[in-house]
């Protein structure tokens, strides 16, 4: 990884010039094992983002995965254990919990809206409406959670919305057949890339359906009613479907019930809430650590 990664970036944030505490208030040969508990029910990601922390801090640390990414753990589980200095263990303590807490919400949040769509074609999706500099890292979780990943950035996918729309006149007859001609020209260029529209209306919808080259309409905002029309409006045209707004865990099982084949929530990132998880820390001797590992 790059001197800019999530990881180097939250070790030099927290440990700046040095763990005053641990240096002064450890001695400098303890030998320790720790390990970090699930405190409550989750779904596990960021496990081995936790354990690089540790081996970033001190390469001689003993670093175990008990409990990989996707895998549900009851209050009390074992995720990660370690062992070696307890000057190092402490010193990679709370960067280490701060990533598997949050990235550990966002698989847990991920796989109860995923529970919500049981019995239904709709698969969950993420959104952009990720922390900065964490979006690999999050949509890695949303993907632990069985959830799936949207575009990653701006990069890779063309997803055409209101805004842009609005620049170019789309309620006009020619604004249409402009936009056929960028969707043509685009597909040329990069035939491998995927386009979205986004729709506010059905008859927005209906105008994108008429469209070639078009492998995505964004459904936004829709009630259930219209959601259930633009699904009869696609009829057999290999054309997917993406319902967004209002998506809740109240109102996904209904809204995957419309037919439609993605549900995007911006809540899977912005919204989860971190998981509690603790390290317990022993100390030990030094030829312990050596006969255990």
């Amino acid at each position: 990884m790059s001197d800019h990664d999530p990881i180097t970036q939250a070790l030099a944030e927290d440990i700046g010039d040095g763990d005053l505490t641990s240096a002064h208030f450890v001695d400098a040969d303890a030998q320790a094992t720790a390990t970090i508990i699930a405190k409550e029910d989750a779904v596990v990601a960021g496990a081995e983002v936790a354990a690089e922390v540790f081996r970033r801090v001190d390469s001689q640390l003993k670093v175990q995965i008990v409990c990989n990414d996707g895998v549900e753990v009851k209050k009390g589980d074992v995720v990660i254990s370690v062992a070696g200095s307890a000057r190092s263990i402490l010193t990679g303590e709370r960067v280490a919990l701060n990533f598997i807490q949050q990235l550990s919400g966002v698989a847990t949040l991920t796989r109860r809206f995923v529970q919500e769509t049981e019995g239904t074609k709709a698969k969950i999706l993420d959104t952009r409406k990720t922390t900065p500099g964490l979006r690999q890292l999050e949509k890695a979780a949303v993907v632990a959670g069985g959830g799936t990943n949207h575009r990653i950035g701006l990069y890779d996918m063309v997803m055409v919305k209101d805004n842009h729309l609005a620049m170019n006149g789309v309620n006009t007859t020619k604004a249409a057949a402009d936009l056929q001609d960028r969707i043509n020209r685009f597909k040329t260029e990069h035939p491998d890339i995927r386009i979205e529209l986004e729709a506010d209306t059905l008859q927005q919808a209906a105008a994108f359906l008429a469209l070639n080259g078009v492998d995505v309409i964004l459904l936004d905002n829709m009630s259930l009613g219209s959601l259930c029309e633009a699904v009869k409006l696609r009829g057999d045209k290999p054309v997917l479907l993406e319902a967004s707004g209002g998506v809740s865990l109240k109102t996904v099982h209904a809204i995957a019930a419309t037919g439609v084949d993605f549900i995007s929530a911006g809540a899977l990132t912005h919204s989860a809430v971190a998981v509690d998880f603790s390290l317990e820390l022993i100390r030990t001797e030094s030829n312990q650590i050596h006969e255990k590992h």
